[in-house]
């Protein structure tokens, strides 16, 4: 079980990269944007539920690969940039600008932890502590992102 978790917890290994993992992390849920995209033209209530369980799935694979790696949110896991970074382009049209603009907001949003982010990074143990902060600054960059489109 270790290598599906671990392959999975660090985005198919990429938060080996030994500079800027989260970004790495990040950059893997690029194509995600557009996969995801599908389901949400689909269905509203179908991409909420899919979010979720992706969310769900995410905190117990990092609390799993924490054990595993006998770390607290290790740079090696990057499946909270992954599941932020949907956040951060949930309900947005699939286009390169919005991919672009999305990923560098949240990217700064996911360092800087605006509050309540900070509050769930300290707070919040395992898994849910190491998820749940990138998923708020994953809905702050979609705001965001959003607010910076409207006003282009």
């Amino acid at each position: 079980m270790r290598f599906p978790i671990l392959f999975l917890a660090t985005g198919g290994f990429v938060g080996y990269v030994p500079v800027a993992p989260g970004t790495f992390g990040s950059l893997v849920a690029i194509p995600l944007f557009w996969l995801f995209a599908g389901v949400q033209r689909d269905s509203v209530a179908l991409s909420l539920v899919v979010f979720a369980l992706l969310t769900l799935a995410a905190c117990w694979v990092a609390a799993q690969a924490e054990v595993i790696l006998r770390e607290h949110d290790s740079h090696a896991i990057v499946i909270d940039e992954i599941v932020g970074y949907l956040a951060a382009t949930l309900f947005l049209t699939p286009t390169w600008s919005h991919a672009v603009v999305a990923f560098l907001i949240f990217r700064v949003l996911d360092i800087v932890k605006p509050f309540p982010a900070s509050y769930v990074d300290e707070r919040l143990a395992g898994g849910y502590g190491v998820v749940l902060d990138d998923v708020v600054s994953g809905l702050y960059a979609n705001l965001a992102t959003r607010l910076a489109f409207l006003l282009l």
